[in-house]
């Protein structure tokens, strides 16, 4: 506990110094340019292409159609000068953001061509094919491949910042998460900014932390220039927001995010997560379906499908569902790893069963806090009540490294004991589900009020 008060007090330390640096950067910013913008208007912005290839080679999210202008030069410069590896590798990493940020997972086998193109032009001292390849790894949900490539390139160049947001990523798709915060600490000595903001508040939400990373994600979105950074940084706070059962808050950043940048899809779909859970319901399903018209990531068909399950509309559910199913079977032919959604979708809505079988290759192949969550869900489901509980521990007590504070592990677990007949737990589980977001999810949340019902209250003598 002392070695967590001291952690947070340095944390604090550095974002009351990163707070004063952007002040002092903005208010220079002001003293020096309007004069200036006065006499001659204000200077002209890079080139699309210039900044997307600014934000692709520094890891932060690029406008879509910035990025499709980087691309398009950079398939031409490769076209003309083939032996070029830094083009390769910069139009590989482009490739990897722009099947993300479209769902697409067709680009991904282009970017491994463009990045092992890139490699096999420059075979040494090529840190930043290595550093796209850890990227595409991360992207395909393939984090021990990411842990690999990334932490070869910073063999190569120990300094090279970018490296480490990768490397975060990997460790934390494996489960090791004081290595993911070791690597972390490195990075704040490197460097400071919006992404390296943005990245200690994902690693602090993994912790437990929750202030701290709303704080640095409320400072990172403040720092960022660019619109579709600006807007990344928002729709992460309004995921924060929203774990923690603040419709509202969640509702204004998604809001705010799209605004900025009309293709952050991501927070369209939060939009429809916070609109269903304040009950506009018809405002939630459209919001979902403009983002899964241009990002149809199958965790967005589960939840929408989830949603029109609550609401009585078992066909368009069903249709959601398959849409899910499709763009698994999509991303797999593409080497992209889905089989975390696609289990979590099997355990409520197919085969338990099949469920356990995925869930426990994922566990094998990279055992995270989600992936313990989802197992054990899965093996609950599945009839399997004492190896489904080890499991939900896992995801939910902090010794064990659960130390993510979500509303929907508490729930599983709470549901497990119940059915354990441990009641005690299972209320208190339950309970703490729904203090930390009551609108968890729009078929659980209903169960775990009936569940609790269902359980009354603690005997006298257990009071």
């Amino acid at each position: 506990m002392e070695n967590q008060q001291e952690e947070r007090r340095r944390w604090a330390g550095r974002r009351v110094l990163v707070g004063s640096a952007v002040g002092c950067a903005v208010l220079g910013g002001v003293l020096t340019l309007l004069p200036w913008e006065a006499r001659t208007g204000a200077p002209p912005a890079p080139a699309p292409g210039a900044q997307a290839l600014a934000a692709v080679t520094t890891g932060v999210p690029a406008a879509l159609p910035d990025l499709a202008v980087l691309i398009d030069e950079r398939e031409s410069r490769v076209r003309e000068h083939p032996g070029d590896a830094r083009s390769w590798a910069v139009l590989g990493t482009a490739y990897v953001e722009l099947g993300r940020r479209t769902a697409d997972p067709a680009y991904y086998p282009k970017a491994e061509r463009a990045l092992r193109t890139s490699l096999k032009v420059r075979a040494k001292g090529n840190a930043e094919a290595l550093g796209g390849l850890a990227a595409l790894a991360n992207a395909r949900r393939d984090f021990r491949a990411a842990r690999t490539w990334g932490e070869a390139a910073l063999k190569l160049e120990p300094k090279r910042w970018t490296t480490y947001p990768l490397l975060i990523d990997a460790y934390t798709g494996t489960g090791e998460y004081k290595a993911a915060k070791r690597t972390l600490d490195r990075l704040l000595e490197l460097r400071s900014g919006p992404a390296v903001l943005a990245r200690a508040g994902a690693v602090y939400r993994d912790h437990g932390w929750r202030e701290d990373a709303a704080a640095a994600l409320s400072d990172a979105a403040a720092a960022a220039e660019a619109p579709a950074e600006r807007a990344a940084y928002l729709e992460r706070g309004g995921q924060l927001a929203w774990e923690r059962g603040d419709r509202e808050g969640a509702l204004r950043h998604f809001q705010e995010a799209v605004r900025l940048d009309p293709d952050q899809r991501a927070a369209q779909a939060g939009q429809g997560r916070a609109l269903a859970a304040l009950g506009r319901t018809t405002e939630a399903l459209n919001a979902y379906r403009v983002a899964l018209a241009k990002q149809p990531l199958p965790e967005y068909a589960l939840e929408l499908g989830e949603l029109y399950e609550s609401l009585g509309l078992g066909q368009a559910a069903r249709v959601q569902y398959d849409v899910l199913r499709d763009q698994v079977r999509r991303a797999t032919a593409a080497g992209a790893d889905e089989q975390l959604v696609l289990g979590r979708f099997e355990a409520d809505h197919g085969d338990p069963q099949a469920a356990v079988r995925r869930l426990r290759a994922e566990w094998k192949r990279q055992p995270g806090i989600a992936v313990a969550d989802a197992l054990g869900w899965a093996l609950h489901r599945a009839g399997n009540d004492e190896e489904a509980l080890r499991f939900a521990r896992i995801a939910t007590d902090r010794t064990k490294g659960g130390g993510v504070r979500s509303a929907l592990y508490a729930y599983h677990r709470g549901m497990i004991e119940r059915d354990l007949e441990r009641s005690g737990p299972a209320r208190r589980h339950l309970q703490e589900a729904l203090r930390i977001n009551p609108y968890f999810s729009a078929l659980h949340v209903a169960r775990a009020r009936r569940a609790l019902d269902e359980l009354g209250e603690p005997a006298p003598e257990a009071l």
